[in-house]
């Protein structure tokens, strides 16, 4: 009982869940007010774009920067702050502004938000998280305004990089563009900017405290080295599929120069693991990168990061489970160190589930929905991976249809496993049965 909230008896999981939810509701109804938008918004709608904001997808059913008013997307811009950095954290902030200090239960709380799996250091973990959160997003601000602003004038264009700075470090994918960053597919200061941001926001804050402090690979932990090695391999990899398969592609980047060719290509393949922009047509790729992408988007970024998806460790993990199986080896090894075996059930646990929802979702909105099966499986994947890429069905979405990707969308941010541990009412049991075999395969 020592874990449940005193009044409400809520476990960590439950209490997560409350907060995400209330921050959708508060954000929803300040964007259904009538200075927030240029439009009749509807509620539907303004559930949508708050959940989108809050789970920092990107997925939007009505255009970001025509349809609200400079208080809208200021409204967009708060809740992508709270929900990529979490409110848990600012909450911690505030505690610590007050004098005040935390108890054990909010210890947890905090932990369970942050995927941090140990007690200590959390209040450590939350001042490195919001300092490097601050000092990142302030130098994206700094390089893209010297892009923008001889564009825009000062104060549009310092505006224009704020929003995009802070939405890209988050992962969240929301332009005021409705063409996204189309309109900059060519240009390597905003490519490589919002792609460092996008990268940075992914790899996780535990990489990035580790890194600073110990500034030596070889000092790093297994997990910021793993997470390193996988980020840049699994980018490198998808850039050349997505060069290779849409090189000939008239409608993306087939009549665009080989130096832009490779730049979009890189661009592409760093926002699906789970930022959301885009600087070509998505709906005019070909559908073997269509496929490409929705691995990336379904595997997202790294534990404690402001990405989404299964998560590169749980997929990591994964494949050196299947890879020792293939080997004879009967326990799994990374860098001369042992996987626990509880690790691994978490990632099949996590898999399997997230494998569940999606195939839910598809199935629904296969019903609700008259589109193709691909546009349906990919807005479904992008909403599980907090990704925000579309296809260009989102607006045309019935009202059921947008309700179901809320909900993928919630799910993605709040991680199938969390909610499953939410909803559950297990107790440990102590019995121990005989064992006996199952013929598999």
């Amino acid at each position: 009982m020592g874990i449940y909230h005193e009044r409400l008896k809520l476990q960590p999981p439950q209490f997560l869940l409350l907060i995400i939810i209330g921050l959708i509701l508060v954000g929803s109804i300040l964007l259904k007010l009538p200075i927030a938008s240029h439009t009749h918004l509807s509620w539907i709608d303004a559930i949508f774009t708050s959940t989108s904001a809050v789970t920092v997808t990107g997925l939007a059913v009505v255009d970001t920067g025509s349809s609200f008013t400079m208080f809208g997307q200021l409204v967009i811009l708060l809740l992508i702050q709270l929900g990529g950095l979490g409110i848990m954290s600012f909450a911690v902030l505030l505690f610590m502004l007050l004098g005040k200090r935390l108890g054990i239960k909010q210890r947890l709380i905090v932990g369970q938000a942050l995927n941090h799996s140990k007690f200590g250091g959390i209040i450590g973990l939350v001042k490195k998280l919001l300092l490097y959160s601050l000092i990142i997003e302030f130098v994206g601000v700094i390089i893209l305004a010297f892009r923008w602003v001889p564009e825009f004038g000062f104060g549009h264009g310092l505006y224009v990089s704020i929003f995009h700075a802070i939405s890209a470090f988050n992962n969240a994918g929301f332009s005021i563009w409705s063409d996204s960053l189309a309109g900059y597919a060519a240009d390597p200061v905003i490519n490589l900017m919002i792609s460092l941001l996008i990268i940075a926001g992914g790899l996780g804050f535990t990489v990035l405290a580790d890194v600073w402090q110990k500034r030596s690979f070889r000092a790093f932990t297994l997990h910021t080295k793993v997470m390193i090695v996988g980020t840049i391999v699994l980018n490198v990899l998808a850039m050349i599929v997505i060069f290779l398969l849409e090189y000939g592609n008239t409608a993306t980047i087939g009549t665009s120069p080989i130096g832009e060719k490779l730049l979009a290509s890189y661009f592409q393949a760093i926002t699906p693991r789970t930022a959301g922009f885009n600087t070509i047509n998505i709906g005019e790729l070909h559908e073997s990168t269509i496929l490409v992408m929705l691995v990336l988007m379904f595997i997202g970024g790294g534990s404690t990061s402001t990405a989404g998806g299964i998560k590169l460790t749980t997929f990591i993990i994964i494949a050196l489970t299947v890879s020792s199986f293939l080997r004879g080896r009967k326990e799994v090894e990374i860098q001369e160190r042992r996987i626990e075996m509880n690790l691994v059930i978490k990632a099949l646990a996590i898999l399997t589930i997230s494998f569940v929802f999606i195939f839910c979702a598809i199935f629904l909105l296969s019903l609700t929905e008259e589109k193709p099966l691909l546009q349906i499986a990919f807005e479904a994947v992008s909403a599980f991976g907090t990704v925000g890429l579309s296809m260009g069905i989102t607006g045309d979405l019935s009202d059921l249809g947008k309700g179901l990707i809320a909900f993928m969308m919630f799910i993605g941010k709040l991680g199938p496993l969390t909610l499953m541990f939410s909803l559950a009412r297990s107790k440990e049991s102590h019995v121990r049965y005989p064992s006996e075999d199952l013929f598999v395969g």
